[in-house]
């Protein structure tokens, strides 16, 4: 897997075009906390007592993205990718996961993700989720939210592994 890039959002440009900088940027950031790590150093829950590993967040990112961007904004109905035996979200249990079919999810689903983006007219367009409405600048919103919060999960989790710090 290569190196990946991280470009920070533009300071100047309309709403819509920061919004989807600042979640790419998110995006890149995480690829960047988990970049030149062995599979096993992926798996690896390194701050007990949480579950949390690298490789556990891809999972998870991947899942969230698939949730909010295909069933919320395009009103699919896409089952979750990893789940147990009683049908729960499974996306941390990553003793026996693929590393590569995680990230290969996981930058499908940015792709996906972005086409989705890119279909829908403006900002202010409300979508309905069961009995729950969302615009798009909700969800992107809450996406900016959802990685920032986890890329600090993604810095403890580094740091404990190899030493590496860093935004």
């Amino acid at each position: 897997m290569s190196q990946p890039v991280r470009n920070g959002p533009p300071q100047t440009g309309d709403e819509r075009m920061t919004l989807t900088a600042f979640l790419q940027y998110q995006r890149d950031t995480l690829a960047m906390k988990c970049a030149g790590l062995s599979t096993e150093q992926l798996r690896e829950r390194a701050v007990p007592p949480s579950g949390l590993s690298l490789l556990g967040l891809i999972r998870h990112m991947a899942e969230v993205e698939r949730a909010w961007f295909r069933n919320v904004l395009n009103g699919e109905d896409s089952a979750n990718r990893w789940t147990n035996d009683e049908g729960e979200w499974a996306d941390f249990d990553v003793d026996g996961a693929d590393v590569d079919e995680a990230y290969d999810l996981w930058y499908d689903e940015w792709a996906r993700s972005r086409d989705i983006v890119d279909g829908i007219a403006s900002l202010d367009t409300v979508k309905r989720h069961g009995d729950q409405e969302y615009s798009l600048r909700y969800v992107l919103v809450h996406m900016i939210e959802e990685y920032a919060r986890h890329n600090g999960h993604a810095d403890l989790l580094r740091e404990r592994i190899d030493g590496a710090t860093g935004e």
